[in-house]
């Protein structure tokens, strides 16, 4: 697997750098909605690597915090007037954000959506992404299996992203209901389930300070919760530190997704069950690599056979495997975070 997913990501970088070698001037712009987040790091990593290898410009822009729309919409406007090729985008509000994907787009730039795909998709030219339903998937059945019998009286927490309820939530949100095996209502909204077994949903914007509001807020409707679901491993963070402010960290099942590094120690330190890794440094090196190739050509990206996205992989991450959930080992995790 990381043979896979290395290998693939050199050929984007050499392709790019292939397809732009006898260009002057191309331009590339990366959006995420964060710089301090360790994903959103290693994504940036991932396109300098590739636009340098590419002989391209990149030009970098982040929200403030997650959620921070109006920033993201100015940083599009920027790059329409600097006569960029292309915009690799990490959304913050996935259905907002349209109008001004649409200004670029018709302004004659690819634009590609990253990890967190638009609502709806089609409003970017491709998206190169985790498939975060089944990244939820992955860790609901491996949540249910490793409680057994007693997952039919489970007291979960669900620790979304944002209000907004951006598309990248909603998916692993959903993805880990039904992996647990609880039925969905609207696949498409956060927190409309009737299952008892859930306590509650509330909102992290995806770093350690809104993990432990948030599981502080839940530990107060129900004390007794024995699951939570994370949108993201710096939210994991933050529930286990209020869990362990109630003495709680030892009996309790954290899972989350993104597989970074820090995230995979805190699967090896018990901090967390089970992860799902992603891997954004590939995503960013296809992404500068076909706008490297659509500056040449006009190239358009192509999806992944049978989905409506280009799929840039995920694997579950414990050292605690169960019957029926395919999952590599902390020791693999670490080996391959974050490619």
């Amino acid at each position: 697997m990381k043979k896979l997913l290395v290998g693939t990501a050199l050929a984007a970088i050499t392709t790019a750098g292939s397809a732009m070698a006898d260009g002057h001037g191309t331009s590339a712009c990366l959006i995420t909605k964060t710089d301090t987040n360790p994903f959103f790091v290693k994504m940036k990593e991932g396109a300098e690597a590739a636009a340098e290898a590419a002989g391209m410009t990149l030009r970098s822009y982040a929200g403030k915090v997650d959620g921070d729309h109006e920033t993201q919409v100015a940083a599009i406007e920027t790059c329409i007037a600097d006569g960029a090729s292309g915009i690799l985008l990490t959304a913050s509000d996935t259905s907002s954000i349209v109008g001004a994907v649409t200004q670029a787009r018709d302004a004659g730039l690819l634009v590609i959506a990253l990890d967190t795909p638009l609502e709806p998709i089609d409003a970017a030219d491709a998206t190169f992404a985790t498939d975060n339903f089944l990244a939820g998937e992955l860790i609901g059945q491996w949540a249910a299996a490793s409680l057994g019998d007693d997952a039919a009286n489970a007291k979960i927490a669900m620790l979304d992203l944002a209000v907004s309820q951006p598309s990248v939530g909603v998916l692993r949100d959903q993805g880990f209901l039904q992996g647990f095996g609880i039925d969905l209502a609207d696949p498409n909204v956060n927190g409309d389930e009737d299952d008892p077994r859930i306590v509650g949903n509330d909102v992290t914007q995806g770093n350690e300070e809104g993990g432990r509001r948030a599981m502080e807020n839940l530990l107060a409707v129900d004390p007794g919760i024995n699951v939570v679901y994370t949108i993201n491993e710096p939210a994991a963070a933050g529930a286990y530190e209020a869990l362990k402010s109630f003495g709680r960290e030892n009996d309790v099942l954290i899972v989350s997704v993104d597989g970074g590094c820090p995230g995979v120690q805190n699967v090896a330190d018990g901090v967390i069950g089970a992860t799902a890794q992603q891997y954004p440094l590939q995503m960013a090196a296809l992404g500068i690599a076909a706008i490297a190739q659509f500056a040449e050509d006009g190239t358009l990206p192509e999806n992944t056979p049978g989905k409506d996205f280009f799929d840039t992989g995920v694997a579950l991450v414990t050292d605690q495997p169960v019957d029926g959930v395919d999952s590599i080992s902390v020791a693999e995790g670490t080996d391959l975070c974050w490619g």
